[in-house]
């Protein structure tokens, strides 16, 4: 029997990506999944039907930053599998960020990374956390970065994103913890994921120096990140909440 045999998870941007493998390694140990992206999921969906049978995942295409859209999202989630155990807060824009120093920095981009990447976590766990309250029970995992305990020149929209990503962690674990409700940053370092390579933005000497930050000196991919996705997904981690969890190969010491 899996860790969560009998949970239901959302994974937000779950149909690509790092959240295709988050999506897929929930369902492997017996979570029924949502798989919620703006783009189309249907394909992992069916993915893991095909591996765990009828029931064990869905799709919706949704904007994480919309309140309707993701008010919907939670409704039909609890209509589909009639509980929502597990949420997995990793719709970002990252990947598609080109480097740019903060003085040339376009603001509607910022507005629009802060839309998504900070916005989005707070609407998704806004409207998630009656019903965890109502069970007196739940995980939620926001991911952030190690960016935001290193800086990161360039990149300033994104670092700060991942910033507030952790001071919610703390601010909701706090809040939350005496309704049995778990909240947690999973911190991944540079992974090397298809849209990562795809997009291009990563120079080799870049990819280099991160690699060599690390006290683990080699490439990461996002199999590295299941293990302790699990971990803040299960029972294992039930008296863990408003921690920042890296796994960057040692990078960053947190």
């Amino acid at each position: 029997m899996g860790k969560l045999e009998g949970k239901a998870a959302i994974v937000t941007g779950g149909a690509r990506g790092i959240g295709r493998h988050y999506s897929m390694a929930l369902a492997d140990e017996g979570a029924q999944v949502m798989v919620a992206d703006i783009v189309d999921g249907a394909g992992v969906a069916r993915e893991i039907v095909a591996k765990h049978g009828q029931g064990a995942a869905e799709s919706a295409v949704f904007d994480v930053s919309d309140e309707k859209a993701v008010k919907r999202l939670v409704s039909q989630t609890l209509e589909r599998f009639g509980r929502i155990d597990v949420l997995v807060n990793n719709a970002a824009l990252f990947s598609a960020l080109p480097y740019t120093p903060m003085t040339e920095l376009d603001t509607d981009l910022w507005d629009k990374v802060m839309a998504i990447n900070v916005r989005g976590p707070f609407l998704m766990a806004k409207h998630v956390v009656p019903h965890m309250k109502s069970k007196k029970y739940g995980k939620i995992i926001n991911i952030g970065s190690g960016t935001a305990k290193k800086g990161m020149p360039n990149l300033l929209h994104y670092v700060t994103s991942k910033g507030a990503i952790t001071s919610m962690t703390r601010a909701m674990s706090r809040e939350l913890g005496g309704d049995g409700i778990c909240v947690n940053t999973l911190a991944p370092g540079l992974i090397m994921s298809d849209s990562v390579v795809e997009s291009g933005t990563h120079s080799d000497s870049l990819v280099s120096a991160v690699v060599q930050s690390r006290a683990l000196k080699r490439d990461a991919f996002p199999d590295d990140l299941l293990g302790a996705l699990v971990f803040l997904a299960s029972p294992d981690s039930d008296f863990v909440t408003g921690q920042v969890i890296a796994v960057d190969g040692g990078s960053t010491n947190t």
